[in-house]
């Protein structure tokens, strides 16, 4: 659908790129004719995603090691960035989340969600946009956020309200500066299954089939068309797209609101064995 080199020449950002969504969208960028930027806190497997990424696609891939709760080390980051070469978009992935009871949160709890998404979107989409501004550079911004941004949900409090964060970020700067070159935009996806998030998520099978079954298309996404959606929104095809957040859950989220509802099913035994692994 896409012309092979509709990203030529764009130095695109992923932050959580080393696993899961950032890995699938960063290797669709490369596909696309893109260089390729991830960071996260584990650098060896930074070096592992690059490694493969650059093997499957023959592109370019810079890591960085990076916190983004850290608003210093990403400051430093983006500085080294910079130093090889302007980025032209950010894509903002960086995610943490767990289900809980919310009465069986500690306020560490909701700051460990908080700092990862909200903090983490600011200080990466700050540190960029400055120096974006001060160039007058043209760019764009895509925010990962979540249908139960707008809805709430249960069960996933803080994550909830970092991602409400997020998205009036989007909106609030998609106005500020969308008439100084820099559209800032976010997608919202539904169930899309990655090894990470399913373990600290959906505690049992048929949890996980309710879960990944409970829109009116019937399936989980596939991560080529999260990624498909995002090459887009960065493309100069969607060039007058700004402020927008584009929805790709199978329908889920008008079919039901709260998309983690469902896990009203759950026992009360099922809750306590959750709790000591939320404190690994």
């Amino acid at each position: 659908m896409f012309k092979e080199e509709l990203l030529k020449g764009r130095r695109i950002l992923v932050t959580g790129g080393g696993t899961g969504l950032g890995l699938s969208m960063g290797r669709r960028f490369l596909e696309l004719g893109a260089e390729l930027v991830i960071c996260g806190r584990r650098e060896e497997v930074l070096a592992e995603a690059a490694k493969t990424l650059s093997a499957e696609t023959g592109g370019k891939v810079e890591t960085h090691g990076c916190d983004v709760r850290d608003a210093e080390a990403v400051e430093a980051m983006i500085e080294a960035i910079w130093a090889n070469g302007p980025l032209d978009a950010l894509v903002n992935n960086a995610a943490g989340n767990f289900i809980s009871r919310t009465e069986d949160l500690s306020p560490r709890a909701v700051d460990a969600v908080l700092n990862i998404v909200l903090h983490g979107s600011a200080y990466t989409t700050l540190a960029c946009g400055k120096r974006w501004l001060k160039d007058e550079r043209k760019a764009a911004v895509l925010n990962i956020v979540t249908t139960y941004a707008w809805t709430g949900s249960a069960y996933v409090v803080p994550s909830a309200m970092a991602k409400g964060g997020v998205l009036a970020m989007t909106r609030s700067l998609a106005v500020e500066w969308g008439g100084r070159g820099i559209r800032v935009n976010a997608v919202a996806p539904g169930p899309f299954p990655t090894s990470g998030a399913w373990e600290r998520l959906v505690p049992r099978p048929d949890l996980a089939r309710i879960f990944e079954t409970q829109n009116p298309l019937g399936r989980v996404g596939d991560h080529r068309e999260l990624a498909d959606l995002a090459c887009f929104l960065l493309s100069d095809g969607a060039s007058y797209i700004n402020g927008e957040v584009v929805t790709i859950d199978g329908g889920e989220w008008l079919q039901g609101a709260g998309q983690f509802n469902f896990l009203r099913r759950m026992t009360g035994e099922d809750w306590d064995s959750l709790k000591p692994k939320r404190k690994k």
